[in-house]
C-alpha cells in the first residue's frame, strides 16, 4: 500500500474504535460523506469488506476487526512517540555525541561539563576521542571540537577555550646526551616521539612560527601513539623529544622532569571551538551544554 494511504487506514481505525462514522468524522474534521467514501475505497482496494454498517451502528468484520487489531497499536505507538518529543523541545533531555581531541576532552569539556551535568539527570553525554577530524554530519555527531583556524566555515562555532601554546620536551637525561635544538631543521638529529592520525594514517606534523616564517617538521623516532598520554609517558622515560600542549607538561617541566627546548619557535595557536551544523534544531539539552562551555574570559 502507498504511504499516502496511511491516512485511510488511521481514518478505518478511528471509526472501528468509536463504532460510529459521526463521532470519527467529527475527530478527523471532515465530512460524514467523505468519511464513508474514504472507507469504501480503502475496502475497494483491499478487496474486502472491513465494516458492516447498520442505521444504528458500524462494527468491523473479521477483516476489519483483525486489521484493526493490527494497526491501531502501531498508530498509538506513533502518537505516544511523538507526544515525547516534545520532552527535548521543552526541557533538557536527550544524548549529546561530541568528537574531540584528547588534550581538549581533559582540560576543556571534562572541567566544565562535570561541574553541570549532574544537574540535568536527563542529558547523557558521550564523548568520543577522535584525532582524525571527523565529519560530524555522517558520523551523527552532534558537535565537534578543534581548533579554531580548523573549523569548516559553514559550521557554527562557539570558543570553549583560550590560546595555547605547544611545547618541544625532553628529560633531562635524554637531553643530555643530544645537543639541543635551535631551530626546527635540528630535529633531524634527535629521536621523537610521534603522534598517529587516523586520517589516512599519517603523523601529526609538527607547526613552528618564528618571525613570520612558518615551518612544518616531519620527525621520526622509534615510537608512535595514537594520543598524547602515552606520548607524555614516553618523553618522561627519555625516549625522544615530544610535541605537547604547553599545560600538558607545564607540571613536569616546573618539577623538572622535562626541559623545554625551541621555545621560541612555538606559536600560539587559536583556542578550542565546539562547532555544529545549524542552530534550527539545537535542542535545550544543547543548549546547556554550549552554555556550560563557553569560553568566559
Amino acid at each position: 500500500m502507498a504511504r499516502e494511504n496511511f491516512n485511510d487506514l488511521l481514518a478505518f481505525a478511528i471509526v472501528a474504535r468509536e463504532g460510529s462514522f459521526t463521532r470519527a468524522a467529527a475527530q478527523l474534521g471532515v465530512s460524514q460523506s467523505a468519511l464513508s467514501h474514504t472507507i469504501r475505497a480503502l475496502e475497494a482496494r483491499l478487496g474486502v469488506r472491513l465494516l458492516t454498517r447498520t442505521t444504528r451502528s458500524v462494527s468491523p468484520t473479521e477483516a476489519g476487526e483483525r486489521l484493526f487489531q493490527t494497526v491501531a497499536p502501531r498508530f498509538e505507538e506513533i502518537e505516544a512517540e511523538l507526544a515525547t518529543m516534545s520532552e527535548f523541545r521543552d526541557k533538557p533531555v536527550g544524548t549529546i555525541r561530541i568528537t574531540t581531541a584528547e588534550h581538549a576532552a581533559n582540560t576543556v569539556l571534562w572541567p566544565k561539563l562535570a561541574k553541570v551535568i549532574p544537574d540535568y539527570p536527563d542529558i547523557k553525554v558521550e564523548i568520543t576521542i577522535d584525532y582524525g577530524l571527523s565529519d560530524i554530519v555522517a558520523q551523527r555527531y552532534d558537535a565537534g571540537v578543534r581548533l579554531g583556524d580548523q573549523v569548516a566555515k559553514d559550521m557554527i562555532a562557539v570558543r570553549i577555550g583560550p590560546d595555547f601554546r605547544m611545547a618541544v620536551v625532553g628529560s633531562p637525561a635524554y637531553l643530555a646526551t643530544r645537543a639541543r635544538p635551535l631551530t626546527p631543521q635540528d630535529l633531524s638529529l634527535h629521536a621523537c616521539i610521534n603522534l598517529r592520525l587516523p586520517t589516512h594514517g599519517g603523523l601529526l606534523a609538527w607547526d613552528f612560527e618564528k618571525d613570520g616564517h612558518q615551518l612544518n617538521a616531519r620527525v621520526e623516532g622509534q615510537w608512535v601513539f595514537n594520543n598524547s598520554s602515552q606520548i607524555l609517558r614516553a618523553a618522561l622515560a627519555g625516549c625522544g623529544l615530544a610535541f605537547l600542549p604547553e599545560d600538558l607538561v607545564q607540571e613536569h617541566i616546573a618539577g623538572k622532569r622535562l626541559e623545554r627546548v625551541l621555545e621560541d619557535w612555538c606559536p600560539v595557536f587559536p583556542g578550542y571551538h565546539l562547532y555544529y551544523p545549524s542552530r534550527r534544531q539545537s535542542s535545550q539539552a544543547m543548549a546547556v551544554v554550549i552554555d556550560a562551555l563557553r569560553y568566559r574570559t
